[in-house]
C-alpha cells in the first residue's frame, strides 16, 4: 500500500503509479513536473496544470457563470472542498454544464500531467482539492484519453515541441484562407506566447487550440522559437486582443459521449 508521500522524481511514470493507485483505491495527489491529479478511491476527481486554463477561467469567459459567482462559491464553500456542489445547489450553475466543462479541463490538464509520461514526483494521501467531486473519472479513462489526444496531435503534426516553446509565425507571399477558428489561433502567434498562453488569451480549451496549433505547423505557417542570443525585435507586437472562441461541437459531442459512458457504469 502506498501511504507515505514518495521520494522526489522515482523513476515510475506518473500514468504507472496511477494504475497502482486506481487498484488500491487511494485518495490523495500526485504530483509531477507538469501538474496534479487529485483522486478520492482510485478515481480521479480533478487534475490541473499551469499549462492550461482552469475551470474558473473557463467557466467564467465563456459567459457561462459571472465571475462574482464563481468567487462567491469559493469563498463559501472552498473550506469544504465542496466549490462544485456549492454552484449547482446556489442556482448559479446548472450540474450538466458544470460536469461537460469540468471533463473538458480535465482531460486538457491530464493530457499534459500524462503527455511524456514524466516520473512522478510524490504522492500526498488524503490530499483533496477545493473544488470536490463533480463527476469521478476511472484512471482507465483519463490514461486512453490522453493517449488518443497524443496520437491524434502526432497525426497532424509530429513535432510536440508545439505543445511548449513559443511559437512564431511564418512569413508567408499573399493572403491565406483559413477557417475562423485557425484564423484567430494564428493572430495570436507573436513569437512569445506558448499554446497554453494562446488558449487562455482565446479563452478556449488548451486542446482545441494545440489541434488548431499543429495544423498551422502542418500548413508551415507556425514554427516553434528557438533560443537565440540576441532578443526579439522591439517592433514584435502581441495579436490583436481575442474575442471568446466559440464552443468546439465535435468536442462537446465527446465530453457528452463520455459523460453518458461514466453514467451507464
Amino acid at each position: 500500500m502506498i501511504t507515505s508521500a514518495l521520494t522526489p522524481r522515482t523513476d515510475e511514470p506518473a500514468s504507472s503509479l496511477l494504475g497502482t493507485l486506481a487498484v488500491e483505491r487511494a485518495s490523495g495527489a500526485l504530483s509531477t513536473e507538469s501538474g496534479i491529479v487529485y483522486l478520492a478511491a482510485g478515481h480521479v476527481v480533478h487534475v490541473e496544470s499551469a499549462l492550461t486554463p482552469d475551470l474558473g477561467d473557463l467557466l467564467t469567459h465563456s459567459g457561462a457563470l459571472a465571475p462574482d459567482g464563481w468567487w462567491q462559491a469559493i469563498d463559501q464553500a472552498g473550506r469544504g472542498c465542496r466549490v462544485g456542489r456549492q454552484l449547482v445547489d446556489s442556482g448559479h450553475l446548472a450540474a450538466g454544464a458544470l460536469e461537460l466543462c469540468h471533463l473538458g479541463a480535465l482531460f486538457d490538464a491530464a493530457y499534459f500531467v500524462l503527455a511524456h509520461d514524466a516520473p512522478a514526483l510524490r504522492f500526498r494521501p488524503g490530499v483533496a482539492h477545493w473544488l470536490g467531486a463533480v463527476r469521478p473519472v476511472a484512471v482507465d479513462t483519463v490514461l486512453r484519453e490522453s493517449r488518443r489526444r497524443r496520437e491524434l496531435l502526432h497525426r497532424i503534426w509530429p513535432d510536440p515541441a508545439i505543445d511548449l516553446a513559443p511559437l512564431a509565425r511564418v512569413v508567408q507571399g499573399g493572403t491565406v484562407d483559413l477557417p475562423a477558428r485557425r484564423s484567430r489561433t494564428l493572430a495570436q502567434v507573436d513569437g512569445v506566447r506558448t499554446a497554453a498562453q494562446i488558449a487562455t488569451a482565446l479563452a478556449c480549451r488548451t486542446f482545441h487550440t494545440l489541434v488548431e496549433l499543429r495544423r498551422l505547423a502542418a500548413a508551415g505557417l507556425v514554427v516553434p522559437v528557438t533560443p537565440a542570443p540576441a532578443p526579439a525585435p522591439a517592433s514584435a507586437a502581441p495579436g490583436p486582443a481575442p474575442r471568446p472562441a466559440p464552443s468546439d461541437e465535435p468536442d462537446t459531442a465527446l465530453l457528452r459521449r463520455l459523460l453518458h459512458a461514466l453514467e451507464a457504469l
